[in-house]
């Protein structure tokens, strides 16, 4: 084999392995593709399906800039969080949303806290619309900014305060979540 030739082919070679490498490694639920990261700065903490009463609900994607498989860690840490939900079920009412976000706060916080956040909930719940198959909900934290909230492409708006997205993500992560077996995927431990 000539020198350039060997060169070619040990260039094809790893392009080959490259590919079968991160087609390997990219994960895949209910058919949906699941990024492993987003923009530069989040990876994939992990991801798992809502069910209730043996239907599928939506696949949740928990994406941090310092991921970690414990659940107070990740409500405590400071930095950008993404929680995506996609939706799988035919159609999920408004109602049903805000009914099911306004369960997880109350399971999840002190009265206390339930208080205090109070009208931030209110404007929360506020932004919801009903959801149909195929579409997503996203809850960008970051920093600046606070929660912002995209349904179905639009954005919605934004929830000012740190409080309030710990609240938010403790509806999957805190010591009452919508599941304990969504919750370990989520800390990418099950």
């Amino acid at each position: 084999m000539k020198t350039g030739s060997a060169a070619m082919y040990k260039y094809l070679l790893c392009l080959f392995f490259l590919f079968f490498s991160f087609s390997a490694n990219a994960l895949e639920i209910e058919g949906v593709s699941i990024p492993e990261a987003i923009n530069t700065d989040l990876q994939l903490n992990g991801a798992g399906i809502r069910s209730k009463f043996f239907f599928k609900i939506y696949i949740a994607e928990l994406y941090l800039e310092h991921p970690s498989t414990k659940s107070q860690e990740i409500l405590d840490t400071p930095g950008r969080k993404r929680m995506t939900m996609h939706i799988l079920y035919d159609e999920v009412g408004k109602e049903k949303l805000i009914d099911g976000w306004n369960d997880g706060f109350e399971g999840n916080l002190n009265p206390d806290q339930l208080k205090a956040l109070s009208p931030r909930i209110k404007q929360f719940n506020e932004l919801f619309i009903t959801v149909h198959e195929g579409e997503e909900i996203i809850l960008d934290y970051t920093p600046d900014t606070g929660t912002t909230i995209t349904i179905a492409g639009n954005n919605k708006g934004a929830i000012q305060g740190a409080d309030f997205n710990r609240a938010l993500l403790s509806i999957w992560l805190g010591d009452t979540p919508v599941g304990d077996d969504l919750r370990d995927s989520l800390l990418g431990i099950e």
